[in-house]
């Protein structure tokens, strides 16, 4: 195939979903391969596990993308690196990450919150895409030095380079007052292969938060990160080939929290309302966009039935997947047969 997708891990949260068996979801990670490269969207928790189980290599990572800085997106981040020092050559050109700048100012706190919680790292309270590898090299120097110097194994910040993408200022971006303005989509990354597009989406509190469109001459994909329903998703996914949609359900959401009247239960019921999407608008999403096939990934809860997931999406006028963990996704249009 000259171009597919991996989808390495398909739930989404900041949780290990019960129970933990061989072939529950691991967390969110998805690998699009063109012409033998490798890409990355988002390194949740088993990633790098998930790459090396999907029989990819790390001598053929292309680019890492991260949608938000949400942990559940970039919990491995640092295993790619750590890992990832014995099988790269220090002789290849960097592999860059791309995600999203500092955001420049923490969110608003809770109207719920009776005493102003305490910030963690009030000198740095949100790091982008580039100093948190930085960070967590540096949290890390002890063993890497023993690598570096001892092994002599390359460092790894000679092996990546993490950047942050550069919103276009006339787009009116700004972190708390307006988050997700209207948009067309902009290219953060082009190679030989592929090129990436990229669009504000709604996550609230996090910003800034994308949505990403890989595409070659094979192909498009494009990956919606966390975001609840946007119009600036729609024009990303114009016309894509496969979209692929985070769903959670609601239902879950309100079954888990229905006796509880805390103030961190409310609050949980209020972010995943403004935060996420139902299955119901991802299939709106995708129809209103004319994409070619929707997948739903990032699946919360992680561990509900994939047949009540199937259920949801009744009568999509378009082919509607609930992937597994390490299936394969063929991008393209399959070519007419000619005798």
């Amino acid at each position: 195939m000259a171009m597919r997708v991996i989808t390495l891990g398909t739930a989404g949260g900041p949780r290990w979903w019960p129970p933990v068996l061989s072939d529950s979801r691991w967390g969110i990670s998805t690998a699009v391969e063109v012409d033998g490269r490798v890409y990355l969207v988002d390194v949740g928790h088993g990633a790098g596990r998930q790459f090396t189980r999907a029989g990819l290599e790390m001598s053929d990572l292309g680019a890492v993308f991260l949608t938000h800085l949400h942990s559940d997106h970039t919990t491995d981040l640092a295993n790619l690196a750590l890992f990832g020092l014995f099988t790269m050559s220090a002789t290849s050109k960097p592999v860059p990450i791309i995600g999203p700048g500092d955001r420049g100012a923490l969110p608003p706190v809770s109207p719920l919150a009776t005493v102003p919680p305490d910030p963690v790292a009030p000198h740095r309270p949100t790091p982008g895409t580039a100093d948190l590898f930085r960070l967590l090299m540096e949290a890390h120097a002890t063993d890497l030095n023993d690598r570096v110097l001892d092994a002599l194994r390359p460092n790894p910040q000679h092996l990546f380079a993490a950047q942050d993408i550069v919103i276009p200022p006339e787009v009116g971006f700004d972190a708390n007052a307006c988050p997700t303005p209207a948009m067309q989509p902009f290219t953060v990354f082009e190679d030989d292969r592929i090129r990436v597009d990229a669009t504000l989406v709604e996550h609230p509190p996090i910003a800034p938060a994308y949505g990403f469109r890989l595409t070659s001459e094979h192909g498009s994909v494009a990956i919606s990160g966390d975001t609840t329903r946007t119009d600036n998703m729609v024009r990303l996914a114009q016309d894509v080939d496969l979209l692929l949609h985070e769903a959670i359900s609601f239902e879950w959401v309100e079954g888990l929290y229905a006796d509880r009247t805390d103030a961190t239960s409310r609050a949980s019921v209020s972010h995943h309302r403004r935060s996420h999407t139902s299955v119901t608008d991802a299939v709106a999403v995708a129809e209103q966009a004319g994409a070619g096939s929707l997948a739903l990934h990032h699946l919360v809860p992680g561990n509900r039935d994939t047949d009540l997931w199937r259920a949801a999406t009744a009568g999509a006028s378009l082919p509607v997947l609930i992937p597994d963990d390490l299936d394969v996704l063929p991008i393209g249009r399959t070519p007419p047969v000619t005798c």
